[in-house]
């Protein structure tokens, strides 16, 4: 990028800070000992090419934020908010926020294109590739028809609970913990029983992280988080946290979820009123119950698969990590 113009190195920058500055990088990690419970040997190789998980991630993330108007990530501004900043810095014409909103768009899908040669230019076989093609494409489109539905779901203020379901399979629980695993299951020419015991265990696995993100994003701490208190409260998010607390309700929680879900000008008084319907429905119970059943089945079916012993032990330590995170 520098050889085309000196003017790209902010962008350069900003992903290789985005990309290498704090996460959790799950995604590479159930996509290794997907790989390595198949029978797969370690290489840099592999290594590399599921580095492109990261990549996706980076660009899901970036429009993410861009399309929640969120102000920070990973505790720094997020990149529409840094690039609005830079435009402000520098005094140059036109609408700040319009430029941050368009190098957002644009650093997003960089990050997609990069995922691509990532993952062809790592030194896989081109059979591994080739088998590993169709789940790589299945799932970046599975993520963004799943990002679509969320936004759907606030505008149209469905709050049910089998669309909230919908929403976290599709942008996270496939996404996150099943493809990954199937995707370095194809590189390593997995059996058919390995990859049906890893959607066992990536699906409903993959579902209790995103009830626990749902829990962070109404409860957590925003020193751990990165993010402000309350933010999928005042983005107006129609998890299945939110939507089992609109179920169960009384009238007065019911009314009040309504009126200050989403409001553009929630403030700490809203959030806290809106927690504590949350809590008093027994929402926030109920989700903690449904993560603790969803774990267990992902244990058992990964304590069942015929995998490496080593790979098995790794897999449910990712699996307690994903479901006890503060951040």
């Amino acid at each position: 990028m520098a050889k085309v113009d000196s003017a790209l190195a902010p962008v350069a920058d900003a992903i290789e800070g985005f990309v290498l500055r704090g996460g959790k990088r799950l995604r590479p990690a159930f996509g290794y000992w997907g790989f390595r419970g198949a029978g797969g040997h370690d290489s840099d190789q592999v290594v590399t090419a599921l580095a492109a998980l990261e990549l996706v991630q980076a660009s899901a993330l970036i429009h993410d934020d861009l399309i929640d108007r969120s102000d920070t990530r990973r505790g720094e501004p997020a990149v529409h908010r840094r690039f609005a900043g830079r435009h402000r810095d520098h005094g140059w014409s036109g609408d700040a926020d319009g430029f941050g909103d368009s190098a957002a768009v644009l650093l997003g899908d960089l990050c997609l294109v990069w995922s691509d040669e990532l993952l062809h230019a790592g030194g896989l076989d081109p059979e591994a590739l080739f088998r590993a093609r169709p789940v790589f494409d299945e799932m970046r489109t599975e993520v963004t028809i799943g990002q679509y539905l969320d936004v759907l779901t606030q505008v149209t203020g469905n709050t049910s609970i089998e669309r909230a379901g919908k929403v976290a399979r599709l942008k996270s629980a496939k996404y996150t913990v099943e493809r990954p695993l199937l995707l370095g299951a194809a590189l390593a020419a997995a059996p058919e029983p390995v990859a049906a015991a890893y959607s066992s265990y990536g699906l409903p696995l993959g579902e209790a992280f995103q009830l626990r993100d749902d829990m962070l994003g109404v409860f957590g701490d925003p020193a751990l988080t990165g993010k402000p208190a309350g933010d999928d409260l005042r983005e107006g998010k129609r998890t299945f946290l939110v939507a089992a607390a609109f179920e169960a309700a009384d009238e007065p929680g019911r009314a009040d979820l309504q009126q200050l879900l989403g409001a553009p000008d929630l403030d700490a008084a809203g959030i806290t009123r809106l927690r504590e319907v949350i809590v008093l429905s027994g929402a926030a119970e109920r989700t903690e119950r449904r993560i603790t059943a969803l774990l267990d089945l992902a244990l058992s079916a990964i304590d069942a698969a015929p995998i490496e012993v080593e790979a098995r032990d790794a897999l449910i330590d990712l699996a307690h990590a994903a479901t006890t995170r503060t951040d």
